[in-house]
């Protein structure tokens, strides 16, 4: 997969630094609020987003989108899951998979240029798109689902405050270790280009996981008893590591299932309302063995037939707080 340099595609990818993935930098950091005063005022119908079931980043987004009731207020264009010879791409081609019915891009690039048409960079999901100015608002996923949380809550979103005031300080924590040894620690370890960078990513992953195991053993959710922005962050991860990262990027040292209180957690958070909708197992196993970095053959897995459904043991530990 490429970028654009200047405006116009490339083959050209973001460099490794010794044989160590590095992710780009988000450069599209602008913010919706609720009284517009940051030029982006929140209105039901003015904003477009561009995703993918397949992408992590963009799965936080479509999940706070369905927590928060906004699916009549923001559309979504959803790319298929193949081998992005330009990028993301928009078409109904794949099962779930659709056109760009507001711009009718046919990839993602495209908006890309049509924001800045000097732009030079990675073009990923999730982007949001406004319609009014024609422009990207935020490509930044952690940033959107902030603004997803609270900013529409005046014009109609549903009730439920996942980034609470007093427990801010917490959540941040459990995020940054989360993202360092997951959400981005997968990705350092798929895309490791030596054996050191390897070894060091995936040691990494699995620390993060112990680490985790242990922490949930005696409450239900990251954040004690409370349903938080920190668990809709990890879940992402969580619910692709057995189908994908445990394969295809050699994360292979225990598969999710083995341990218990995470795999239950798993389950206890793909079984809340509306979550299940947002889980495309088809995109995930597509999409990743069609890393022709990771899976040069392009042969792609048989989707696994996990059981997201069966009863899970977290209730025990508590009911869930609302944080509204």
């Amino acid at each position: 997969m490429g970028m654009l340099v200047d405006g116009k595609w490339t083959e050209r990818r973001p460099v490794a630094v010794a044989g160590r993935f590095v992710r780009p930098e988000s450069q599209f950091r602008s913010f919706i609020t609720a009284d517009g005063s940051s030029g982006f005022k929140a209105e039901p119908g003015r904003y477009h987003l561009y995703i993918a079931y397949n992408c992590p980043w963009a799965h936080r987004t479509l999940i706070f989108r369905k927590l928060k009731g906004l699916e009549n207020m923001i559309s979504i264009a959803s790319a298929v899951p193949d081998d992005r010879a330009e990028g993301w791409r928009f078409s109904d081609t794949f099962p779930g998979g659709t056109k760009d019915a507001v711009n009718g891009f046919t990839w993602l690039h495209e908006a890309y240029s049509a924001a800045k048409p000097d732009y030079t960079g990675t073009c990923t999901v999730p982007t949001l798109w406004d319609r009014k100015t024609r422009t990207i608002v935020n490509n930044e996923s952690s940033e959107i689902i902030r603004m997803f949380n609270s900013a529409f809550d005046g014009v109609g979103a549903k009730a439920g405050d996942y980034y609470p005031a007093h427990l801010r300080g917490e959540i941040d924590l459990i995020n940054e270790f989360v993202f360092t040894h997951l959400n981005n620690g997968v990705y350092r370890t798929g895309f490791a280009a030596t054996q050191g960078a390897y070894d060091e990513a995936v040691e990494k992953v699995f620390a993060g996981l112990d680490t985790l195991e242990q922490r949930l053993a005696g409450q239900r959710y990251l954040v004690g008893n409370t349903l938080t922005e920190a668990d809709w962050r990890l879940f992402p991860t969580l619910v692709r590591f057995d189908a994908a990262y445990h394969h295809v990027f050699k994360c292979t040292w225990r598969s999710i299932a083995s341990y218990d209180n995470l795999q239950n957690y798993l389950l206890d958070l793909y079984q809340a309302p509306g979550v299940a909708e947002t889980v495309r197992l088809d995109h995930i196993v597509t999409g990743y063995y069609k890393i022709d970095r990771v899976n040069p053959n392009g042969i792609v897995a048989k989707i696994p037939r996990f059981d997201f459904a069966r009863p899970h043991n977290r209730a025990r530990l508590g009911k869930t707080l609302s944080a509204a």
